[in-house]
């Protein structure tokens, strides 16, 4: 879970930074791959993870 919030952040932060400084929106579409990329990751993790684990005893 905390690779997903530090891919976020790192998402957010050049998306702003792309957003404000002229000339760098390079940055802003980086953010935006990096943000649906997290995203991906996420969902097949959760999708794999819902069979596979058990309740220990």
């Amino acid at each position: 879970m905390s690779v997903f919030l530090l891919l976020v952040l790192v998402a957010l932060v050049l998306g702003i930074i792309g957003f404000a400084v002229h000339g760098l929106f390079y940055l802003l579409v980086i953010g935006a791959v990096v943000l649906v990329a997290d995203l991906v990751y996420v969902a097949l993790r959760l999708r794999r993870g819902r069979g596979a684990r058990r309740v220990a005893r």
